[in-house]
């Protein structure tokens, strides 16, 4: 049997699954600080960016691992493994599939990248399913077509804790930032097809929990959801509330709270929160 190595990012959550698994890999993403650099939950922790970014008047910037990080972890994994399956957060919000994509040309072990088009824990969650399907005796060609059949099924509905930190990170338009800023409104934010979108604009946090609990009562409808993901930052109390609310909602369903990583919270902001799942 092949044996084959799982690559991701550092914007995906490593659960305990996952962090034990002996077969995963996590690439770092790059954060900047004032003058300094980091390597994503290597050289600095979630906490760690938490202080400092409330002790700082530069916003942070990150950067996607370069070329040469990736064949560097690729040429070792070729000494123990046949294949390299790399799984990284959506190619519309970072250039870490190009980079991968790049590296995959210039080592002699096979290396299939894969655009989640999400971030965050869903991207973890589809590690997890590819797993699981070679668990299950899929052949990488199948285990491949499964991954970008599943790209294309999740939904993750987010409030963007800063759209000041979102907007001068230039992953949202002038014009939604404005919007946002002179009405108070907050912008539901949807990613559809690894892009960010504004899928609903409300006037208040509650309110927009509530339709963002709406939108999962309609996909509940049409689909077959396994499971729900409460994503959050440092707004942990708020994170398991929404978690106790789901549970009361949706008893069947396993529903857990993931941090967001370093890298997501310095576009989006420390205070986001947001839902997710795979419509199977």
């Amino acid at each position: 049997m092949e044996k084959i190595a799982w690559v991701t990012d550092s914007t995906a959550f490593l659960d305990e699954m996952l962090k034990n698994h002996p077969d995963v890999y996590s690439i770092p993403m790059v954060v900047y600080f004032e003058e300094e650099e980091y390597l994503d939950g290597v050289t600095l922790s979630l906490e760690e960016f938490y202080n400092k970014l409330e002790n700082s008047n530069i916003p942070p910037k990150t950067s996607q691992p370069s070329v040469g990080a990736f064949v560097e972890l690729y040429n070792k994994l070729s000494e123990s493994y046949d294949r390299i399956i790399s799984v990284h957060l959506s190619s519309h919000l970072s250039g870490t599939v190009s980079s991968s994509s790049q590296a995959g040309e210039l080592v002699e072990v096979p290396v299939h990248t894969v655009d989640s088009k999400v971030i965050s824990f869903p991207l973890s969650a589809m590690v997890k399913k590819g797993i699981e399907a070679q668990e299950a005796g899929k052949s990488h060609v199948e285990i491949l077509d499964y991954l970008h059949d599943l790209s294309t099924k999740c939904d993750i509905y987010v409030l963007i804790g800063s759209l000041e930190q979102l907007h001068r990170s230039g992953r949202m338009s002038g014009v939604q930032k404005l919007l946002g800023s002179l009405l108070q409104i907050k912008p539901i934010i949807r990613i559809e097809e690894g892009k960010l979108d504004v899928a609903e604009k409300v006037r208040t946090q509650k309110k927009a929990l509530s339709k963002i609990v709406e939108l999962l009562d309609e996909a509940d409808k049409k689909a077959n959801i396994k499971e729900l993901f409460v994503l959050h930052g440092t707004n942990v109390e708020e994170a398991d509330s929404l978690v106790a609310r789901l549970k009361e909602k949706y008893p069947a369903i396993p529903i857990n709270p993931f941090p967001l990583s370093t890298a997501i919270a310095v576009h989006a902001g420390v205070n986001t929160i947001g839902i997710s799942w795979y419509n199977e």
